[in-house]
């Protein structure tokens, strides 16, 4: 293979049909928050395009509820997760860039996330919300041992819509 990767462009490598992306949080920056603003994802997905620009761009937020993960390699923002912390149960808000959904990494992502929140924050559990017609990832949060709990409709996005909350209990060894 002179001067071809065996890895895709993301560098990360291929395992069959799915590729291994590692990943790391870190606190959120100005620039991180003004790129996850600007993402748009394609069809019913838009859903999730960022409509709460003015929480999302507090910089007392950034390090304490809102953080950053980036690709190890190549180091480059790959997505954000939101955390709540309330008797050491974290309420998780994740996000994946879209040009990275749809491809196989959510398990990786959310066990990133998992980890952080165990270890960086002590949350011993964590409950999310999510969109009652993602079952993208709904499947995702199966998978890393979340169970649904409640169906709810919410006023969100200049709407009332349907959304499940999971619930995952001990953390200390996430998939």
């Amino acid at each position: 293979m002179h001067g071809t990767s065996p890895y895709p462009a993301s560098g990360a490598p291929t395992i069959g049909h799915v590729t291994v992306v590692d990943f790391s949080i870190r606190p959120m920056t100005a620039a991180d928050a003004r790129t996850v603003a600007a993402w748009r994802y394609p069809g019913e997905y838009s859903f999730y395009d960022a409509d709460d620009l003015a929480e999302l761009l507090n910089p007392a937020e950034w390090g304490y509820r809102y953080f950053a993960a980036d690709e190890v390699s190549p180091r480059e923002l790959a997505g954000f997760v939101v955390v709540k912390l309330s008797n050491r149960v974290a309420e998780l808000g994740l996000g994946l860039r879209p040009g990275l959904t749809g491809r196989g990494l959510g398990e990786s992502f959310v066990g990133t996330c998992l980890r952080f929140a165990a270890t960086t924050l002590g949350a011993q559990g964590c409950t999310l919300a999510v969109a009652a017609f993602n079952q993208r990832a709904i499947t995702v949060y199966v998978r890393a041992g979340f169970r649904k709990v409640e169906s709810y409709e919410h006023v969100t996005n200049g709407g009332l819509h349907a959304f499940i909350r999971m619930a995952r209990g001990q953390i200390d060894n996430p998939r």
